[in-house]
């Protein structure tokens, strides 16, 4: 099938991404007690590796189901943005329109902005492929390492740092690639202010809250900076 094909062609890069990935998710799902059935369902069901790496430790410390709900809410929120300019593409699409929506990833959003399809093929059945193959490595990461976790004994202290290293490398990642230097004050300050106003169990929520309020207003002071990078 030339859709197919082409679909795996695009998506090679990701699948080693989330493989990897994957597989520290899944070793860390097994360390915190839960079996390989869960990871796996949760990599099928949730499919947001970074709130995936979030969930685990906060699920360990008997986080509430509200404070899970909240806490997927602003760490997707940046998908809302993402599907505005795929509604009608999806809608086209018919039944698979809901699955779409469920699997548009940054990186599967990232492909289909940015794939150039090849003549003569069906390009709604090309970008269903895309993003069922990006689905379909993260399970297969999250089995894997639930796997190697589950039946692979060898001391696993210290595999919980692979969500705080993995968070590390996207904020020092944003600092060198975006000129404007506020969303990650905005952030700092929210958390270090929270934090020590409300202490480690009670900041997260209301600091979340204060910083997306206060990106909010600081939007264009941003943009404004972000654009003066192509002048």
């Amino acid at each position: 099938m030339k859709e197919l094909q082409f679909a795996f062609k695009n998506t090679i890069p990701i699948f080693f991404t989330y493989l990897f990935i994957g597989i520290a998710f899944g070793i860390l799902m097994s360390d915190a007690g839960y079996g390989v059935l869960l990871s796996t369902a949760s990599a099928f069901f949730i499919y947001a590796g970074s709130m995936q790496l979030v969930m685990v430790p906060m699920m360990t410390s008997g986080a509430s189901l509200l404070s899970l709900a909240l806490m997927t809410f602003f760490i997707n929120a940046r998908h809302i943005f993402y599907g505005i300019g795929f509604i009608e593409k999806f809608r086209r699409m018919g039944w698979r329109y809901p699955y779409m929506v469920l699997t548009l990833t940054d990186e599967t959003y990232s492909i289909l902005c940015s794939v150039k399809y090849d003549k003569g093929l069906d390009e709604d059945k090309a970008s269903f492929l895309i993003s069922m193959l990006n689905h379909l490595y993260w399970v297969f990461g999250c089995f894997t390492g639930a796997c190697v976790g589950r039946f692979l004994q060898f001391d696993m202290r210290g595999i919980e740092f692979s969500a705080t290293a993995f968070f590390l490398v996207v904020v020092v990642n944003q600092w060198r690639q975006y000129r404007s230097k506020l969303p990650f004050l905005t952030g700092a300050v929210c958390a270090l202010g929270y934090y020590l106003l409300l202490g480690k169990d009670y900041f997260l929520i209301p600091a979340l809250t204060t910083c997306l309020a206060a990106l909010f207003c600081l939007c264009n002071l941003i943009e404004k900076k972000e654009g003066s990078r192509y002048d």
